[in-house]
């Protein structure tokens, strides 16, 4: 297939990339600027000049595609509201080109869409529409495309991670450096699931070859991790000290994390696993923290 990949020179869109590729596919990339088109160019893709905020180019992107995944997304979480809201209008764009078409739209969510509110892991079977995060919108957008005839599924990710980054972790880590000391809130039991780089990448691929409509899927290697061995872990690390701080601190000490810090964000890949013979085979969230090099 011919793929119209966003965020191809992210993160996670690098290593989806890498996935697809390996697999046979051709790609498509979405790229801002020379050096990402160089680097797209250089893994072996087709590089395609635009933005998120120009949706004219999203358009075109997808419309010369067998197949759409869209993983980009601005992580300015300062702006998180707002950048869902954004993320929701690129969703629409892209499902302008692609209705009743019968190519697969493979987007982008968190693992909170389905948490069903009773202490339970989230499910793949579960779309909490009274979700408080942002990030609903995406999947909002999603469900308003497959009423129109798209043929659209979601990834629904956890904390993402190999020993570089590890998605909310990342910014926490520099929180930790800032403060001079690692912190969670209360006792730390509350759980935050993960799942390694290239697992997800592979889910991903799996993900849009299947082209399954209104499917939805957990990228979830780690069903909980507790924050609190989250911070040791880190503590270690970074060489300071762990330590709780009560609730009523956690908007001073954490600023827009603090809307994470004390979540618990538990959730298993169960259904995603049987649907599509899919097993996680990374490592763990601890032992990449572990293998860090925090200097």
């Amino acid at each position: 297939m011919r793929v119209f990949l966003t965020g191809a020179t992210g993160f996670i869109g690098r290593a989806v990339l890498s996935e697809l590729l390996k697999a046979g596919h051709q790609v498509i990339g979405l790229t801002r600027s020379a050096e990402g088109a160089h680097s797209l160019a250089a893994a072996g893709a087709e590089a395609h000049h635009g933005t998120l905020e120009d949706l004219a180019s999203i358009r075109s992107g997808a419309e010369g595609a067998d197949a759409v995944i869209h993983a980009a997304f601005d992580h300015d979480f300062s702006r998180f509201a707002e950048n869902c809201e954004k993320d929701r209008r690129v969703i629409g764009a892209l499902g302008e080109v692609l209705k009743d078409s019968g190519r697969p739209l493979l987007i982008t969510s968190g693992i909170g869409m389905g948490g069903a509110g009773d202490g339970q892991p989230a499910r793949e079977d579960v779309f909490n529409d009274a979700h408080p995060n942002p990030r609903i919108a995406s999947e909002r957008a999603g469900n308003d495309l497959l009423d129109a005839g798209v043929n659209l599924a979601v990834m629904r990710l956890p904390q993402v991670h190999d020993t570089r980054k590890q998605g909310l972790i990342t910014p926490l880590i520099a929180i930790f450096r800032e403060k001079g000391v690692a912190s969670y809130i209360g006792e730390g039991r509350n759980r935050w699931s993960a799942g390694h780089l290239n697992d997800v990448a592979r889910l991903y691929r799996l993900a849009i070859e299947a082209a399954e409509p209104g499917a939805r899927y957990h990228a979830v290697g780690e069903e909980g991790v507790e924050i609190r061995e989250i911070v040791e872990a880190l503590a270690r690390g970074l060489g300071i000290s762990a330590v709780s701080i009560p609730l009523d601190k956690a908007a001073e000490h954490f600023g827009w994390m603090a809307m994470f810090a004390g979540a618990d964000m538990a959730a298993s890949s169960v259904l995603t696993q049987a649907r599509l013979g899919w097993r996680p085979e990374g490592p763990g969230l601890i032992a990449d923290l572990d293998a860090m090099r925090h200097a």
